[in-house]
């Protein structure tokens, strides 16, 4: 573990900070869905910076004449930190056998850890030199169905698009939290609608909060990239008597290599 998150100085148990990271891993688990749609480089660990997208930005002066220079161009790292605060006796009530520790703001700071990566992947971050995939996608958005019966149609129309552009499968659909519970809701004769989608697709179907549409793409490898630096980790912030501040932290950033490998699905218009 990075001297950089100081968890050897934090007034924490052994054994509280093995409840926090198995909580943490069980909540992470359950809410990212990006990294699980994309290629995954990584972790790289935390003095990796940027990575190199293979241009060279050429300047018109010269150092000395007959000499041209430039400077290679990078992608640089996102690096954010979540704070919260956890209670110390409670911690310490780990220790003495407590089975069900208050850790409500750990969950709630690992679900906004989970929104934030979700959210840089599909929707994109400008000020971290991030295009999403639904904003990078040259693709018109496929409406999605007032009746979560007629999804399937959508969803063969949106992987005829991928297909017309030349992009392969498998192909892995990803879903906003109304549409995804409604498709676990719909089954027709015992065989459920859930199932019937993903044996078209060959990928997945997951779930994030970080849409309220949905998004199709490929699944082929190649097309969409997640670089990580140091991956979700928790860190020590400082403590008084009564609680100790700890955060969650992570560098990454995501590329688009190939738009035209997803196409948004948009939520139905209000009549």
């Amino acid at each position: 573990m990075s001297d950089i998150l100081k968890r050897s100085i934090a007034p924490i148990t052994s054994d509280a900070w093995s409840v926090l990271e198995s909580q943490a891993k069980l909540t992470l688990k359950d809410t990212l869905s990006a990294r699980k749609m994309v290629d995954f480089s990584g972790p790289h660990g935390w003095d990796y910076s940027g990575v190199a997208v293979g241009l060279v930005k050429v300047y018109p002066s010269e150092p000395i004449p007959g000499v041209k220079w430039g400077l290679r161009e990078i992608q640089p790292l996102i690096e954010y930190r979540i704070p919260f605060k956890l209670n110390i006796w409670e911690l310490d009530n780990i220790s003495r056998g407590m089975k069900n520790p208050d850790l409500e703001s750990l969950l709630s700071a690992a679900k906004k850890a989970a929104l934030f990566e979700d959210t840089v992947v599909y929707q994109g971050f400008t000020d971290a030199n991030v295009t999403g995939i639904l904003k990078s996608s040259p693709h018109t958005p496929v409406q999605l169905p007032s009746k979560i019966d007629d999804l399937q149609g959508v969803v063969e129309d949106a992987v005829a698009a991928l297909r017309a552009s030349g992009i392969g499968g498998p192909y892995s659909l990803v879903l906003g939290f109304e549409p995804y519970k409604m498709l676990l809701k719909a089954h027709d004769c015992g065989y459920s609608l859930y199932q019937r989608i993903k044996e078209l697709l060959g990928g997945h179907i997951v779930l994030s909060f970080a849409i309220d549409g949905g998004v199709l793409l490929s699944s082929r490898g190649g097309d969409f990239e997640m670089t990580v630096g140091q991956d979700l980790s928790i860190g020590y912030q400082s403590h008084c008597s009564e609680n100790v501040e700890l955060y969650f932290t992570e560098s990454f950033t995501f590329q688009v290599l190939t738009p035209e490998a997803a196409i948004g699905l948009a939520v139905p218009k209000k009549k």
